[in-house]
């Protein structure tokens, strides 16, 4: 992925106008949507869209976590809903809870049960809209460390690649010459 960024064509602070957007989209509960968020967020940018895309891969399984944590926790913070409550359920239960009400209501659609939302809707409630909100903060300050990161690294590497395609080039040009020089004269 480094090694693919570096090689984009644009100059380096377009790159990193993509990468602020992959890794702020990274801290946003979209999973399945990073993608699209941050091409879009790019575009909007006006940064290299595949930057984006290898933005996102800031958000990982070593990585999720921590990002998680932070956005909820901030979320929370801005919102100010306390964590402590007596129906305090973990981020998993209300995970599964939540699957379990689609899984239910999906069922009811055919089986013509009456549909209970509940569960979905304090996972918005309690997790989904927390952790939209507070990972804008921690995203954008991820982002922006990475784009001031990315800007020297990218100049820098351009620089070293150019200067090496020119000598490469200037040694074929006196290649060619030589080639020309001790051809048989008729």
């Amino acid at each position: 992925i480094q090694h693919r960024l570096h090689r984009l064509p644009d100059p380096p602070e377009r790159i990193a106008r993509g990468v602020f957007a992959g890794v702020f989209t990274a801290f946003t509960p979209l999973y399945g949507m990073h993608f699209v968020v941050a091409a879009l967020i790019a575009k909007a940018l006006r940064g290299n869209i595949l930057a984006s895309l290898l933005g996102t891969f800031f958000g990982n399984p070593l990585t999720y976590v921590p990002i998680a944590f932070s956005s909820l926790r901030t979320g929370y913070w801005f919102l100010g809903i306390d964590r402590h409550e007596p129906d305090h359920k973990s981020v998993l239960d209300r995970f599964a809870y939540a699957g379990g009400d689609l899984w239910h209501n999906l069922v009811a659609w055919f089986t013509g049960e009456p549909t209970n939302w509940s569960e979905l809707i304090l996972f918005y409630d309690k997790v989904f809209y927390p952790y939209l909100i507070g990972g804008i903060l921690p995203g954008i300050v991820s982002g922006l460390v990475c784009y001031y990161l990315t800007v020297p690294v990218i100049r820098a590497y351009q620089s070293r690649r150019r200067g090496a395609l020119k000598s490469k080039l200037a040694a074929l040009k006196k290649k060619q010459g030589d080639a020309a020089g001790s051809a048989p004269k008729e």
